[in-house]
């Protein structure tokens, strides 16, 4: 723990807050969406500039404190216990330049401010399926978004960062300039720096036809059946996903699904609603729905197809990636989380990838997953008892029993790299020697 007086030097080179663990306002700054995990970092600093972040660095370097990052905290899955904390929420800025479609998007910004913004200029993001989440973190990792096969990785579409390197320079990542670290950038996730601003590319997005329908009881079983049949010849341009629930009989869940085991089918595509609607048609009449708001959508309601919750909470999750999914995969898969299963695994969700997400873009990047076919989701109930030992073990047998489906892939955003398989091989070569000649001193913490 450093003297009073050391952070005291730190403070008058920042313009945000420098807080200690029991300064007032410190609970609040290092809080993220998680609230599962509380962070304890030895000081956070809630940077309001690109100059604070270099200033926080430089002291940083200067003291041997490992940096870490964070915007909204979607991401905390582990504690942080020591170092220095960048919290980025004040930097939410966005700009949008109509004629490049390029969106300047400052590193605190969540990706609802960047919809409303473009909204006006008949522009959307390629988004993630939370709006609420932030965009850069979202970004680092790739980002697999419910425009996904339509449109590949949200990182596709970053067209430069700028960026506060371990060595406190601010710099231009791009395809022209420090063309390996803009690489990295793309799908290389953390332990390259301090991304301070993302230029993110646009779409035009005229029309689209996206929702979701919503199956209980024994409707499930024939309409998740009707999907994984439906994924065999999908059209490049759909994205559609499942998710099985196990709703609680509280008060927070709306009472159409409270107390209910309920699978939603989630599909998008860019286009007219008579080509969408017919499209659509072998998952809607699969079986009777108990919710259908499957239809034409305003590119600004994007964040109504996967509806995810805004609020923050005690939250546990697990990830993998699939190379394939079949019939008996699925009949598998329902003994261990279908309807009438007793599990603590509140949430079972499937994509669909495939299509524009296995395209690489021209300049090359990090993301890991391009070869999977599915990435698979498991989240607990929301009981923080449950957190230590009784969610893993549950994760444990379902991934066990999905075993023969399961890719050597993983993404960033849906999984941690225990394996290695997140970079394997030459691109983790690669972006461990990034890394190294980036930050030689090691502070930034991957």
């Amino acid at each position: 723990m450093f003297a009073s007086m050391t952070f005291d030097e730190l403070r008058a080179a920042i313009s945000g807050p420098v807080l200690e663990r029991d300064d007032a306002g410190f609970e609040e700054e290092v809080s993220g969406f998680n609230l599962a995990v509380q962070q304890r970092p030895e000081v956070v600093v809630g940077v309001a500039s690109t100059d604070d972040v270099v200033a926080a660095v430089r002291f940083a370097r200067e003291h041997h404190l490992p940096v870490r990052v964070q915007a909204t905290g979607h991401g905390v899955h582990h504690a942080i216990t020591d170092g220095l904390l960048v919290s980025t929420r004040r930097l939410d800025s966005v700009s949008i330049d109509e004629s490049s479609r390029i969106a300047t998007i400052q590193a605190g910004t969540r990706w609802a401010a960047v919809i409303s913004a473009a909204d006006p200029h008949g522009l959307a993001p390629v988004t993630g399926s939370s709006t609420n989440v932030g965009v850069v973190g979202y970004l680092l990792g790739g980002g697999l978004g419910p425009l996904g096969r339509s449109h590949g990785f949200s990182s596709d579409y970053v067209r430069g960062y700028t960026v506060v390197t371990p060595t406190a320079e601010v710099v231009h990542a791009s395809a022209d300039d420090n063309a390996d670290l803009f690489w990295a950038l793309r799908g290389g996730k953390t332990g390259l720096g301090v991304v301070t601003e993302a230029q993110v590319e646009l779409i035009p997005l005229p029309e689209l036809y996206a929702g979701s329908l919503a199956f209980e009881g024994a409707a499930i079983e024939p309409a998740i059946r009707a999907w994984e049949t439906f994924t065999r010849t999908a059209p490049d341009d759909v994205t559609t996903s499942v998710a099985l629930f196990h709703f609680p009989p509280i008060d927070l869940i709306p009472e159409v699904f409270r107390g209910k085991d309920i699978l939603m089918v989630r599909f998008a595509r860019p286009g007219d609603a008579a080509t969408g609607e017919q499209i659509a048609a072998p998952l809607r009449d699969a079986a009777p729905t108990l919710m259908d708001n499957l239809g034409s959508m305003a590119r600004a309601d994007v964040g109504l197809i996967h509806n995810d919750p805004a609020e923050p909470g005690p939250g546990w999750s697990r990830g993998a990636m699939l190379k394939g999914i079949d019939e008996e995969f699925l009949t598998v898969l329902l003994g261990q989380v279908g309807p009438g299963v007793r599990t603590p695994i509140m949430i079972t969700e499937i994509r669909h990838l495939g299509a524009r997400t296995a395209v690489q873009p021209d300049a090359g990047d990090s993301v890991g997953g391009r070869g999977a076919e599915f990435v698979v989701s498991m989240i607990g109930a929301p009981d923080p008892s449950l957190f230590a030992d009784v969610l893993p073990s549950a994760t444990d047998r379902l991934l066990e029993a999905i075993g023969p489906w399961l890719s050597p892939e993983i993404n960033a955003n849906f999984g941690d790299d225990a394996s290695g398989q997140t970079w394997p091989g030459e691109v983790g070569r690669r972006l461990a020697a990034i890394r190294r000649a980036g930050d030689p001193d090691g502070i930034f913490v991957s």
